[in-house]
């Protein structure tokens, strides 16, 4: 996972809750990476709201698990190469690209942005852009 210095810039490193949100997002893309299903349910509000731009549909947290334990399956070997991240007054952006190869050693390089409002902690809503048809490799696996 790589960060550009230049975000890092804007950022309050005194700043705990600065620092928390940070942390959280770190946990989200090393829970994903992982694989790691219930370390993602604790990082969500068990209320949070999942949004895509290329559906326009706004999923809970159990359909997000599922959908990403779908994206385990198929792609076993993943990664996010963090383009830029950028704490928010509630929350964080994030830009990055998920790479990774699917089970039937396809290869998949998805560019992806995160705008994800944080509180007490936990994510509370996560609008996630990306193009759907990046992925259709996962669909081929």
């Amino acid at each position: 996972m790589s960060h550009d210095l230049d975000s890092q810039d804007t950022l309050d490193s005194h700043d705990p809750e600065s620092q928390d949100t940070l942390e959280l997002a770190d946990r989200l893309v090393a829970a994903i990476e992982a694989g790691d299903i219930d370390s993602l349910r604790r990082i969500y509000a068990p209320t949070a709201e999942i949004w895509h731009n290329f559906d326009q549909l706004t999923q809970t947290v159990d359909e997000n698990l599922a959908t990403l334990q779908w994206l385990v399956e198929r792609l076993p070997e993943r990664r996010y190469d963090v383009v830029r991240r950028e704490r928010l007054p509630d929350g964080f952006v994030q830009q990055h690209v998920l790479v990774g190869t699917t089970r039937s050693g396809g290869r998949l390089e998805m560019p992806a942005c995160l705008i994800v409002r944080v509180a007490e902690g936990c994510i509370t809503r996560l609008d996630e852009y990306l193009d759907p048809a990046q992925a259709a490799v996962l669909r081929k696996s």
